[in-house]
C-alpha cells in the first residue's frame, strides 16, 4: 500500500503557494471549487473551507489556507475517495495522484491505463477509473519500468493539451518538468 504522507511531498512541491492563474485564485494547487466540496468535518458549523468565517467561501478563503488544511482536502477529496493508497508501490502512486492533482482522476487514469499498455501490451478499457483491474495490471509491472512510461505518457497528455489549447504554451515548461520529475 502507498503511504499518503510520502506522496504529499511532491504535491506540495509541485502545487507552491498562492497564485491566480486559468483556474482563478489558487493555493497549494486547491482551487475555489475543491474549497466549495469542503464539508463540516470538524462539526463547528461552518463549512470548513469557510477558513475566514464569513458565511461564503471565496477567494479569501484561498489565500488563508494552510499546508496542513491543503494536505487534509488532498486526502479526502484525492488519495482516499480514489482509492491511491491501494497501489501497491509509493513511486507509483505519487505519479498518478500528482497528474491526478494537476489534470483530474478521470485524466490521471487513462494516463496510467495507457502507460501499462506501453508496458506490457495489456489493453484496458480507458474508462480513466483506477480499479481493481487497472491496480492489478499496474502491480505486475515493475514500478520503474512503470513510472517510466507513466512519465512519457503524462508529457504527452500536456503536449496534446497544448495543441489543442496553444495559450496554454506559457506552461509548457513546467507541466514537462513535473511529467518528467
Amino acid at each position: 500500500m502507498a503511504d499518503f504522507n510520502v506522496a504529499i511531498k511532491t504535491i506540495m512541491e509541485h502545487e507552491g503557494g498562492y497564485t491566480v492563474d486559468h483556474a482563478g485564485a489558487t493555493n497549494y494547487g486547491i482551487i475555489l471549487a475543491t474549497l466549495r466540496r469542503e464539508l463540516d468535518w470538524d462539526g463547528d458549523g461552518f463549512l470548513d473551507g469557510d477558513l475566514d468565517r464569513d458565511g461564503d467561501i471565496d477567494a479569501d478563503d484561498i489565500r488563508l489556507l494552510t499546508p496542513d488544511k491543503a494536505k487534509a482536502i488532498y486526502r479526502r477529496q484525492w488519495w482516499d475517495r480514489y482509492s491511491y493508497w491501494a497501489i501497491p508501490n509509493d513511486a507509483v502512486a505519487t505519479k498518478i495522484f500528482d497528474l491526478a492533482v494537476n489534470a483530474g482522476p478521470s485524466v490521471a487514469g487513462r494516463v496510467a491505463q495507457r502507460a501499462v499498455l506501453a508496458c506490457d501490451g495489456t489493453k484496458l478499457v480507458q474508462d480513466g477509473q483506477i480499479g481493481p483491474i487497472t491496480r492489478k495490471a499496474i502491480g505486475g509491472i515493475l514500478p520503474k519500468l512503470f513510472v517510466t512510461a507513466y512519465r512519457s505518457e503524462m508529457a504527452g497528455f500536456y503536449r496534446t493539451l497544448i495543441a489543442k489549447r496553444p495559450d496554454f504554451k506559457k506552461y509548457e515548461t513546467g507541466w514537462l518538468r513535473r511529467a518528467y520529475s
